[in-house]
This record gives structure tokens, sequence and C-alpha cells, in this order.
């Protein structure tokens, strides 16, 4: 009973000094606030108790999606769908949806006939540039959207390049051009690599990454890894190979014919972005690098040029905060910088010298090129329809593709002006890409892939039965990897991304589970293309080739039914 009334006591006076230490912190700052600071007027009048104010505003965003009904999306149900489905635990729901559709939607129409799932085609494989010297099957008719090793953290490049990897599915590399992170699958033939810089490990690295892995993680075990082999500032551009326990990046300076002759198959398949600022493509000056191109496209599957993109038709822009020593090695720029792209691509100043331009990248690559755009108006598409005719009449090389960005399409780093205020709808986009294209007899020529708001199979379906030939996920594929859709993914100010996916902070993206998070993208793609199938069956399809417009009927705000598509677009697009 004694020791108990002594650590009572103590507990106590522990308390009491706590209570006293509070309690002059907050005398403290209410003086502060009533009688020093002169910037906020609120604080003024409500010294300390103002403060809450400010508490409730930075965690409205964060906590928004657990107290509010969802307002992005059609239903809350399909945030729960991509959040289950990369876990891969059963998806179905009871009863009904917890936000019913409401508004204008398209339908889906099943078939009299339905199908057994054994029935559809397990090809769900795209083509893109069939008469190039080197066409691209993409495996999956799901891309994941562009997304830069810069505006996502390494350790999220990673985990992407694993799903990639594992399930097929196609990366878009964002515009922050091929880096290391894209390689993190790579197993390197040490007989055979001049095209990297290979660091060897020696018996006291082994033996700390050995006692650190033991005692604490993988993670620590290769930083300490990394510190002991390599001096440099961007030693985290230095992939290692659990295989051969060596540390390797590629060696931009090795000969052309170094470099493998075909893309790596460990590797993800990847599209290479080339943006305004030509980051990872640009020689000393800023200008565009052949060689370097050549050397790139020696891991990538076919090139995307951006025009433009969903949220951001101005170039693009990087914190400085997330232009870390990796990223500037990585793009050719100072480290710590802001970095604004140039608004307009540089060889894109008329649509004919964007198309030239194409035409020549598809003579260094002899892969596929195409280019990515947002429409806002129908008439600029006739004018690139008229020049792609025109270059077709005149057997000249026409664009593989092209990607569609929605004007809602997401952005990390977009101004708000932007956001929504420019670009059409996915589906109204792809409506009128799609009918002028087939206007001019193009459309067998050029795929299209669609992106914006897309994130579960009944919504894939509904765009490629619209037209598209492939879709781009972005949001969902993030989600699948662990955002919790904060909304603080841009760097600038206090916005530092909480899960560690999309910062360069060191102490955020130490948290973030590499490989755990790719078996989830992973999963996530796959119950896509899983449910793809059930959707499929019950149209009565066979295969994702047979979609098209008359499977699907459009109900308006004002209940009316459209089961020919067509006529309600050329009423409304007045095209």
């Amino acid at each position: 009973m004694e020791l108990i009334h002594t650590f009572w006591g103590f507990f106590i006076d522990f308390f009491e000094l706590i209570m006293l230490i509070v309690l002059l912190f907050l005398l403290h700052l209410f003086i502060y606030d009533k009688y020093v600071q002169r910037n906020h007027a609120l604080l003024i009048n409500y010294p300390i108790i103002g403060r809450m104010r400010y508490l409730f505003e930075a965690l409205r965003e964060p906590l928004r999606q657990y107290f509010a009904d969802e307002s992005f999306y059609a239903s809350r149900d399909k945030i729960e769908w991509v959040y289950k489905a990369a876990k891969d635990v059963p998806n179905y729901k009871s009863f009904s949806v917890s936000q019913p559709f409401e508004g204008s939607r398209f339908i889906i129409k099943h078939s009299s006939n339905v199908l057994n799932e054994d029935e559809v085609s397990e090809d769900v494989s795209v083509i893109f540039g069939k008469d190039r010297e080197n066409p691209f099957i993409s495996h999956s008719p799901i891309v994941r959207s562009a997304m830069s090793d810069g505006a996502l953290s390494p350790e999220a490049v990673r985990a992407f390049s694993i799903a990639g990897a594992r399930t097929n599915l196609t990366i878009n590399t964002g515009e922050g051009s091929l880096t290391s992170n894209h390689l993190f699958t790579h197993k390197p033939d040490l007989e055979n690599c001049e095209y990297l810089e290979i660091v060897k490990s020696t018996m006291l690295s082994e033996i700390v990454f050995k006692i650190v892995d033991k005692i604490f993680n993988r993670a620590l075990a290769l930083k300490a890894y990394r510190t002991i082999l390599l001096h440099e500032k961007t030693q985290n551009t230095y992939i290692y190979d659990k295989a051969s326990h060596v540390l390797f990046r590629v060696n931009w300076n090795a000969p052309l014919e170094a470099f493998p002759k075909e893309v790596p198959s460990d590797i993800p398949n990847m599209i290479f972005q080339m943006s305004s600022g030509l980051y990872g493509v640009r020689d000393k000056d800023g200008k565009f690098d052949e060689l370097r191109y050549q050397k790139v496209m020696k891991f990538c599957r076919m090139t995307e040029i951006k025009i433009a993109q969903g949220a951001k038709q101005t170039g693009g822009k990087l914190a400085g905060s997330k232009v870390s020593a990796d990223i500037a090695y990585y793009r050719g720029v100072d480290e710590g910088r802001d970095l604004f792209s140039p608004n307009r691509f540089p060889y894109a100043d008329t649509t004919a010298h964007l198309f030239d331009f194409i035409e020549k990248l598809q003579d260094l690559s002899k892969k596929p090129v195409g280019f990515k755009i947002v429409i806002s108006d129908a008439d600029s598409v006739e004018e690139m329809a008229k020049e792609l005719f025109k270059r077709k009449e005149a057997d000249r090389s026409l664009p593989d593709f092209i990607s569609l960005d929605s004007g809602e399409g997401g952005s990390a780093t977009a101004p708000l002006e932007l956001m929504e205020s420019v670009g059409l709808t996915t589906n109204n986009a792809l409506y009128v890409l799609d009918t002028i294209l087939r206007r001019y007899g193009l459309r067998d020529d050029i795929k299209i892939i669609a992106s914006g708001k897309i994130l579960t199979p009944d919504d894939v379906i509904i765009t490629m039965a619209m037209g598209a030939d492939a879709v781009g996920i972005g949001r969902g594929f993030m989600m699948s990897g662990g955002c919790i859709r904060a909304r603080m993914c841009s760097g600038f100010g206090s916005h530092v991304c909480p899960v560690g996916m999309a910062t360069q902070d060191p102490k955020r993206r130490a948290s973030y589970l590499v490989v755990k998070k790719g078996l989830e993208i992973g999963h996530y793609h796959n119950n896509l293309i899983k449910n793809m199938k059930v959707l499929l069956s019950v149209m009565g399809i066979k295969h994702i080739s047979e979609l098209n417009k008359r499977h699907l009927t459009f109900k308006n705000r004002s209940g009316e039914i459209y089961f020919d598509i067509d006529k309600y677009f050329h009423q409304k697009l007045h095209i």
C-alpha cells in the first residue's frame, strides 16, 4: 500500500506540474494573441479560442471524406470499391447504394442472352502503332495515367513499377522523365550491363546491411547500405538489386549500342511522356536531344507528347520543395527551385509542326507516338482532323494515338481558375473526337486513350463503349496505392502528403510501404479487368473490341431516355 501511495503522490505532483506548464503556455498565448500579434483581427477579439478556427480549417480537407457525402463521384460506394479491390476482398453491396445515382447518367444495356464468364475472351489487349517497326501490344486496356517521379515520391513510383511488372499494367511516366524508380524491378545482367552505372558491395556494407535489416527494417538497411557505398548527394537515384547485391542506375553516357536491343521483360510496359520542359530528353541548353531520346526509348514502349491535361492546360508545375537533388538529376534542372514548364510544347507552334515532330520521333524510336489534349471546341478538332487527312492523302505518317483528358481531370498542382473551367468532360469530348475522326476516315488509323474520373469497371466499360480503345486512370490508382484524398499533394506551403505518396519529404516517404502497396495497386488493376469481364458477360459480348455506343442508354436529368445515344449527342453538341 505504501508503494501505491508513493506512486500516486508522484503522479499527482507530475500532473500538477503539467497543468501549470499548460496554464502558463495558455497565458502566454493569450497575451500574444491579444496584445502582441497584429495579423489576425479574430485573435485580438477571441484570443486562444479563435485559433480553433485555423485548426478546423486545416483538418477540413483531410477529414472531409469521412463525414460528408461524396460530392466528386456519383457515389461513396465507388470509393469503397477501389479500396476493397486494392485489398482483394469480396466487393459486394447489400440493399442499395449509399448515395443513389441521380441526374443524368449512362446505363449499360444487358443482353437477353447473357454469357457465362468463361465464354468471355481472356484477351483484353490493345495494339498501338500496328504499322510501326515495333508496335506496342498493351496486355491491358487500362493505363496508369501520367504521374511524374517528383510529383510522386520515389517509393510510390517503385510501388507502381511492381504493380506494372506483376500485372501487365501499362504505366505512363508523366512529364518528369524516365527515372531509376521506374526500373525498380529490373534485374541487371552483370556480364552485359554497360548501359548501367554499377556500384558493387563491400564486406562492410554487407555486414551493416544485414545487421540493420535484422534489428530494424529493410528501408533503413538500404539507406545505410547506400550511405556506405555512395557519397554523392544523388545516392537515392541508385536501385538495389537483391540478387546481385549491387546498386545501379542508367549510364546515360554509354553508347546507344550498349543499351538493350529490346525493352527488358522484367520492367513494366511504359509510355514515355514528353512535356514542354523536355525533361529527360534535353541537352544542357534545354533543347531536344535525339540521342538521349533514343536511349530512353530502349526502356519504353511508346511516346506521348503532352499538349494539355485536364486541370492544367498550362505547363507542369512542381514546387521547389519537391525538386530534390534526385529530381534535379533526373530532369536536368536546379535543385530546390520551383519548376514551371513553358505553356506551349516547343515543337507545336502549329498543328502541322506538331505532326512533323511526331513523325520525327516515330523515325527515331521505331515505336508508336501520340499526343495528349483537352477538347473545348469541335472546330479545333475539325481543324486537326483536316490536317491529319491531308497527311494521310500525301502518304505521310500519322500519330498512332490521341490521349484525351477530361476538363475535370485531376492534377496535384493546378491554378483554380483552370480547374473544370477549361475543357469538356470525358464523354462529351470523347464523342466529339470519335465522331470527327470517323467523318474523315481516320478512326482506324488512330487509337484513343480517354481519361477523367474513371474509377470502377462500369466506368471503364462505358468509356470504351463511347469510343475509347483504352482508358487512363489516375485517382483510382492513387487510392489503391494508399492515397486518402487529403488534397495535400502540391508541396506548396503546408501541403505535404500525409501518407508519403505524393511528397519528397524524407520523413513522410519513410512510412510508405513499397512492396505492400505495389501488390495492392496490382490487385486493383486485376479486379478492374476481372469485373469488366463480368459486365461483358451480362452484355452478351465476348471481346472488348465489340463494344460500341449501341450498348449504352442515356437518361438525362429530366428523366428522358435515349436508347440511341447518337440522337442525344447530336441534339446536345450540334456536330
